[in-house]
């Protein structure tokens, strides 16, 4: 019986699988579910706290900080044994933190429950951002996750209000779905092993015994040292976080102010505003699709410049609309390539470290990035007015473009060498198993 066959991680990626996925995939939507959550949060606890918008508000901006940074400082332990449990803990305290805030009104209660919550959040984010890494294909993987994220969300958007915004039904939903990515946290891949006695019994999943011989320990050796990150994949992997920290500032401050960008400069009604947050979401969906068909084919590089490049027009070309009906067009437009930029980004990171040391915490610095956008957008409107404040955003996009144009062109040579180390030692050990 090999190793696959207890259940032991071996040093390679691993092929997407329904149960993986599903952990994967559910664990991550809990982790972000407060983000897409957080206009409904806002009311519930309005109706909680008898508070004005702007306090409530607040309050969401500190649960959201509380999952971002909970997220960053607990990536490196994702990236090890300790990721199921960093996961499930996180999925607990979720439950435990936003069930209170569900169901015992009483201010401070709820405002801890939150605050708690969003840390508990903090480690979903982290978990499932890192078990990315763990299979093959990352662009395809990131066009999945897209495509589940957005799907479920948008159901979950629909429904909420449906039922009602008052906190046992928004805090509740919250801690419902926390309950459900717990009951299959089990399904979360684990960090592979990168030990040089384990580095190159990956692809093989075969009951064979092969003899170790004195070649073997040194062609896994070789192919454990190719897994692990370089020092220009480390580099990378800074360059990466920064720059999509900068660029979450970018995308999400033009999300904050289309509303009221839109109402003064093209008479968009909430209507149409509704309108078009919708389309965007579909359009995302497309996204998601796209790349999913598409995989590695175009490399990252490349297509990172090109959609950076078109996000940066697009958002320019949003300040000095005044059709309403063209605004919702450029608006959805935008977005979309937003959607697909964003899975690339996933993918690159993924591709950086098959042990997820750049995606554990990529998706919470995207969430240090946003949290403060609307804040953010607002300052720079009032600096630039509309028009100035799409350049400058645009003129952000064009530039974080050759940072993400390098970060990605080094996942692709690391992933390339990763492969061609299994591949290499793979053959080396079938090759001995031969001459034995």
């Amino acid at each position: 019986m090999t190793d696959l066959d207890h259940g032991i991680d071996q040093g390679a990626r691993v092929p997407l699988r329904l149960p993986t996925a599903t952990a994967t995939f559910t664990i991550g939507i809990a982790g972000y579910l407060g983000v897409n959550l957080s206009p409904y949060m806002i009311t519930a606890l309005q109706g909680a706290l008898g508070s004005d918008v702007l306090t409530a508000s607040w309050i969401v901006t500190g649960a959201l900080l509380a999952t971002a940074i909970t997220g960053l400082a607990i990536a490196p332990l994702c990236a090890g044994p300790r990721r199921r449990l960093v996961a499930r803990v996180g999925l607990v305290l979720a439950i435990v933190g936003f069930g209170a805030a569900a169901l015992i009104a009483v201010p401070g209660v709820v405002v801890a429950g939150l605050l708690l919550g969003g840390v508990g959040a903090g480690g979903a984010v982290a978990a499932s951002g890192a078990a990315i890494a763990a299979f093959t294909n990352p662009d395809r993987v990131a066009g999945f996750n897209g495509l589940a994220n957005r799907a479920i969300v948008t159901v979950i958007l629909a429904v909420v209000p449906l039922i009602g915004l008052a906190p046992i039904d928004v805090f509740g939903a919250l801690a419902l779905f926390s309950a459900i990515s717990l009951v299959v946290s089990g399904w979360l891949p684990k960090a592979p092993v990168l030990a040089p006695q384990a580095g190159a019994a990956v692809a093989e999943a075969m009951p064979v015994e092969v003899p170790e011989t004195s070649a073997i320990p040194a062609i896994k050796a070789r192919a454990a040292a190719s897994a692990r990150p370089t020092r220009l994949a480390t580099i990378a992997g800074f360059v990466l976080l920064a720059t999509f920290a900068l660029w979450a500032v970018s995308e999400d401050s033009l999300w904050a102010m289309a509303g009221v960008m839109g109402a003064e400069q093209a008479a968009l009604t909430p209507e149409g505003l509704g309108l078009a947050l919708s389309g965007a979401t579909a359009g995302g969906l497309v996204g998601s699709v796209l790349l999913m068909v598409v995989g590695n084919r175009l490399g990252r590089a490349v297509p990172l410049v090109v959609l950076l490049v078109l996000g940066g027009l697009l958002k320019i070309a949003e300040g000095f609309v005044t059709d309403p009906n063209l605004f919702i067009v450029v608006f959805i437009a935008w977005n979309t390539i937003y959607a697909i930029a964003f899975m690339y980004f996933v993918s690159t990171s993924a591709a950086l470290d098959v042990e997820g040391r750049w995606s554990g915490p990529l998706l919470a610095v995207y969430l240090v990035g946003s949290a403060l956008t609307p804040v953010i957008g607002a300052a720079l409107v009032e600096v630039f007015g509309f028009q100035g404040f799409t350049v400058v955003l645009g003129i952000a996009s064009f530039v974080l473009a050759v940072p993400a144009a390098f970060a990605a062109h080094v996942s692709t040579l690391h992933e390339k060498a990763e492969r061609a180390a299994v591949v290499g030692a793979t053959a080396g050990a079938d090759a001995e198993e031969v001459l034995a």
